[in-house]
């Protein structure tokens, strides 16, 4: 499974992209918001700092000026993802974005039914939004193994782009159930090498070497 960092703190994303271990990033408005920074300039610096595709979101929402919108974030760097919402103008700019070679992540996918249209328009990505499910009371993994089910039938090649994960469980269910891509906090990517037991072991081993009174350098 592809981890991406679900953030648009460049400090945060540098330090996850040090370790290997991250294949790309997704932003939405909230995060860019956040940052307190000027959009296009953080899109751009956040794909010189990661390799794979960074997912920029359009604000439009008609495709035409969905459509005006990508062309100009396209233009940033080449590994920029367009992030459209899943409504029937996304979609359609999804389709004429996918036809022209652009990877596009459709986003705010609550059901399957949706997803099936997000993969008939030809999109790269597909992001259910587990966390928010999970929040109405429904179980939103319930909704990753539908669409994965579902794209298996047909051989769609959309990946699964699990979002709105909120912890490790989170990840861990999505793995299981074969999401290709899960978008997690920096805080929950952290989170996933953490346990009590490794940080014991890890104090007895260094405490028994410290007695040895010996250094490998």
């Amino acid at each position: 499974m592809k981890f991406f960092v679900d953030s648009a703190d460049i400090e945060e994303i540098g330090e996850l992209a040090d370790t290997g271990l991250i294949d790309g990033v997704t932003t939405n408005p909230s995060l860019i918001a956040k940052s307190g920074r000027n959009f296009l300039d953080v899109i751009k610096e956040i794909c010189s700092v990661v390799e794979g595709p960074v997912s920029a979101e359009v604000t439009a929402l008609d495709s035409v000026t969905m459509l005006k919108e990508a062309e100009v974030l396209r233009g940033l760097a080449p590994n920029v993802a367009i992030k459209v919402p899943l409504t029937m103008d996304g979609l359609k700019a999804c389709k004429v974005l996918t036809d022209d070679g652009a990877k596009v992540n459709v986003t705010l996918c609550f059901n399957a039914n949706q997803a099936l249209l997000a993969a008939k328009a030809g999109a790269s990505y597909i992001s259910p939004f587990i966390g928010r499910l999970d929040d109405m009371g429904q179980d939103g993994m319930e909704l990753i193994e539908e669409i994965r089910e579902i794209y298996d039938n047909y051989d769609f090649d959309t990946e699964i782009l699990a979002a709105s994960i909120r912890n490790i469980n989170h990840v861990k269910s999505c793995a299981l159930i074969g999401a290709d891509v899960a978008t997690v906090p920096g805080s929950v990517i952290k989170q996933l090498a953490k346990h009590p037991l490794t940080d014991k072991g890890l104090e007895g081993f260094m405490a028994d070497w410290a007695k040895t009174g010996q250094s490998i350098l």
